[in-house]
């Protein structure tokens, strides 16, 4: 293998590669800075501003989540069960309120579309535990007073689904999603969850900020990732993903939780180069299955990569919620995520706003699946539902026009 490593200043850039007579496949290219606010220069990125302000209350909703878990606001007594029978926890009304009171101070007027509504904390009694979650996790500048509970609702209901009813003209506004897999969040540190904010100016996904608190460095962790050897890796777990309209996509380690003695170091992400489905590491959401897929019609699947066969492909587990999936596909993990929409399910715009633009500046792709792109500002009123033809499709690039086709050879069959 030969490394080549140019230095300039307090920026380090290496790039990897495989010398000709090596018989393993370059698969992808690795390049590293270290760490400034952004690991690339603000006059390349016209919302460095927003990017900055995004990275780093991102950065402390994950300290957030981290904390709840370890206190007694992350009981079952503290869990509650919305009208879609979704769970929410202490901690997505958390960070709801943290981002939207910290967003707002910065900028005031840029609206937030967001998941929660506070009217379910007033009937469990849990507005003291959020306010003092978000307190611990606030920066200074809210004056001298505590922050109020009125202060925490209304910052929650700043992105609720009445707090702002856009006009057909397309708008700048946050998505945000507080915790993308609250199951996982709830199963314990085995399982993924993410806080997911991105920026929509005039329909276009300009900039994005993933957190995952429990991403493990080396290995991602998934649902078949035991305790021992998640616990067993916990010095190098939680990233955070950055990505801004043509700057590409970057991770470095969650600030909130990394060793203070490592050096803090932005690493450039690329998807992965497979070019043949069979080939393919596909994931899937956890509430479906991939017999209700088309692709299902032309492959099996299994979970096994040493044993796949040409008419079988590598189902990865993942585990919980979209916004994973799009980490898997954006740092070369996976290289494939569909998902197929479904009647009684509403696919909302914070599920995965920030993971597209993710995943286009790793160098992906991501259409419905006529291979359409997908449209935000589909639901004029409140921004807050796509609606796919078919449902979403997420790859490397070099998969997409293959598995479109695919998927309309088989709709006769689904």
């Amino acid at each position: 293998m030969v490394l080549l490593q140019y230095t300039r200043h307090f920026s380090t850039l290496r790039f990897f590669c495989l010398h000709p007579s090596s018989p393993t496949p370059l698969r992808r290219r690795s390049f590293t800075v270290r760490s400034t606010s952004l690991p690339f220069p603000k006059h390349k990125a016209t919302y460095h501003r927003e990017l900055e302000a995004a990275v780093d209350v991102v950065d402390r909703a994950c300290r957030l989540c981290i904390d709840v878990k370890k206190s007694p606001f992350s009981g079952e007594g503290r869990v509650l069960d919305k009208n879609d029978q979704t769970p929410v926890t202490v901690a997505d009304f958390g960070v709801q309120a943290l981002v939207s009171l910290e967003l707002s101070k910065l900028f005031p007027s840029i609206p937030l579309v967001a998941e929660e509504d506070s009217a379910i904390l007033l009937s469990n009694n849990l507005v003291d535990s959020v306010a003092s979650a978000v307190a611990d996790n606030a920066t200074s500048g809210f004056g001298d007073e505590p922050l109020t509970h009125s202060d925490v609702l209304e910052a929650i209901d700043r992105g609720g689904k009445d707090a702002v009813v856009f006009c057909t003209k397309p708008a700048t506004y946050w998505v945000l999603d507080p915790i993308d897999g609250t199951r996982g969040f709830l199963r314990g540190s085995e399982a993924l969850y993410v806080v997911g904010l991105a920026l929509v100016v005039e329909g276009e996904i300009v900039l994005g900020v993933m957190g995952c608190p429990n991403w493990l460095e080396d290995k991602p962790c998934t649902s078949t990732t035991s305790m021992q050897e998640y616990e067993g890796n916990q010095a190098g777990s939680g990233i955070i993903m950055v990505s801004h309209v043509g700057c590409g996509t970057w991770t470095k380690k969650l600030s909130s939780i990394q060793d203070t003695k490592t050096l803090d170091y932005w690493t450039r992400c690329s998807v992965d180069r497979c070019c043949l489905v069979h080939k393919a590491s596909f994931c899937i959401p956890d509430s479906q299955t991939w017999e209700s897929l088309p692709l299902s019609a032309l492959f099996n699947a299994k979970n096994d990569a040493d044993n796949i066969g040409d008419e079988e492909i590598l189902l990865v587990p993942t585990c919980c919620g979209s916004l994973c999936k799009y980490l898997m596909v954006a740092t070369g993990r996976a290289s494939v995520f569909i998902l197929r929409a479904r009647a009684q399910t509403i696919i909302k715009a914070w599920d995965h706003a920030v993971g597209i633009i993710c995943v286009h500046e790793a160098g992906g792709k991501v259409t419905d699946w006529r291979g359409s792109p997908i449209d935000l500002d589909a639901d004029q009123a409140e921004r807050r539902a796509i609606f796919p033809s078919g449902g979403v499709l997420v790859t490397n690039d070099n998969l997409h026009h293959q598995i479109v086709e695919m998927i309309s050879s088989c709709s006769s069959i689904f």
